[in-house]
């Protein structure tokens, strides 16, 4: 909860509103509002989530400010970004995030959290397999198909389809899903997700690209679903392996992992995020990384959190 008032620079949910073709056009807008803000002396401490938006600007104004990056940073363009701009203040999502980028000036890496009790485990028996979050080349939704028909389990998959995913949909997945073992829901909506985790035996995520955190992967946990995984980006970060789910490097060791699920206790799969990546976690170690700002600052900024 926060007494803040929201400021938004456009009506509605860019996401959604298929009327907005350029978002970069409301960002800008959206970071000069902030700055004349900022001109009033409005802020002790500016967290952004913007990636390198905000770098040239904010760093014209005496206001501190942070960054938490969320996507992946091996484009050849990103190195000049952050070796121009190496003292802008960091926060990675992973480890295997930065890695490309090793020249910025990383403070801290932070996983994600959720709620507590956001996502709990349903009174639900698991009975298929599951695809959550969307569909796309990286995401490896054919591979999920073919590991659950090799497995001999049903796959639901609730997925939603961007824009740059349609032609890998068309072309690759929906023929798959002539398969009486295959269901396709469609994309769901946040208040359905513990359920379809729930009943779930587990998460299928044989990804093709270095995931920088991958938020499904502690929203099945926090239902106890384990998860199964290609050792990809993140993965062995927020995976313990044989306890929370399995990592895997290939649809082979995919499939064998399926038949060896029984193995899991799914009352220690939802210990290990309560453990690991609950919200309260997150929000003390970004507490501590405005400390760090605060100490730094000049002159020092006031800090006042209601967090603890």
């Amino acid at each position: 909860m926060t007494s803040a008032k929201l400021e938004a620079a456009w009506p509605r949910a860019i996401r959604p509103d298929d009327a907005v073709r350029d978002v970069n056009a409301l960002h800008i807008v959206m970071l000069e509002q902030l700055r004349r803000c900022c001109d009033r002396d409005q802020f002790d401490l500016l967290h952004f989530h913007l990636d390198y938006y905000p770098f040239s600007l904010f760093m014209r104004q005496p206001t501190p400010f942070l960054t938490t990056l969320h996507g992946w940073l091996d484009l050849p363009e990103h190195q000049p970004v952050f070796s121009t701009f190496d003292t802008v203040p960091l926060v990675s999502i992973s480890l295997a995030q930065r890695a490309p980028v090793s020249q910025a000036n990383w403070l801290a890496t932070i996983h994600h959290g959720m709620p507590i009790d956001h996502l709990t485990p349903q009174p639900i028996r698991p009975s298929y397999l599951a695809v959550l979050g969307r569909i796309a080349p990286e995401k490896g939704v054919d591979r999920a198909i073919r590991i659950a028909l090799q497995a001999g389990w049903p796959l639901k998959i609730a997925a939603k389809v961007d824009r740059a995913g349609q032609d890998y949909f068309a072309q690759i997945i929906k023929p798959l899903l002539a398969d009486p073992l295959i269901e396709y829901l469609g994309e769901i909506a946040d208040s359905d997700k513990a359920a379809f985790l729930s009943g779930a035996t587990a998460l299928l995520l044989p990804i093709d690209w270095p995931e920088p955190f991958g938020l499904v992967m502690i929203e099945a946990m926090a239902c106890g679903t384990p998860v199964v995984a290609y050792r990809r980006g993140s993965v062995p970060e927020i995976i313990d392996d044989g306890i929370s789910g399995f990592i895997v490097e290939d649809e082979a060791q995919a499939v064998a992992a399926v038949g060896r699920l029984d193995q899991l206790d799914r009352q220690a799969v939802r210990r290990q995020f309560e453990a690991r990546f609950t919200a309260r976690r997150m929000a003390q170690e970004y507490l501590a990384v405005y400390r760090r700002l605060q100490a730094l600052s000049q002159p020092p900024m006031r800090l006042i959190s209601s967090a603890e």
